[in-house]
């Protein structure tokens, strides 16, 4: 994808520059945290164009949004988790996932909360 990445003592962020776009992780944060950061990083150059600095503040909050959602599902995917059945939300399941994934406890909970959410969501249903 000719997306080049570095570490810096900063809090991570991608950038469009002459041609060259980078990812830049901060180098501060434990290696759960930096597979997060990548993959919601991951989201801009691939998904957005602009400069969010010049943007109005809530087509960046927008944008933010999505690369939230985006690295949701590039750390855990949902494909891969249709292949493992889940059907719960247990703290051993979430401990379970926490460790196939490489994600903290709370991301794994969150993904898999709305994971199960949508996978058992049954719409227009009087239930």
């Amino acid at each position: 994808m000719d997306i080049k990445v570095f570490y810096w003592e900063r809090t991570s962020e991608a950038i469009l520059y002459d041609n060259m776009t980078a990812i830049f992780i901060d180098s501060r944060i434990n290696n759960l945290l930096q597979w997060q950061d990548f993959c919601h990083e991951l989201c801009h150059p691939l998904l957005h164009t602009g400069e969010q600095f010049n943007m109005p503040p809530l087509f960046r909050e927008y944008q933010e949004f999505k690369a939230n959602n985006f690295m949701y599902h590039a750390c855990m995917p949902t494909f891969m988790l249709d292949q493992l059945e889940i059907m719960d939300c247990t703290s051993q399941t979430i401990n379970h996932m926490q460790q196939l994934f490489n994600v903290e406890y709370e991301f794994a909970r969150v993904r898999l909360e709305k994971y199960i959410s949508n996978k058992y969501y049954v719409p227009n249903s009087n239930i």
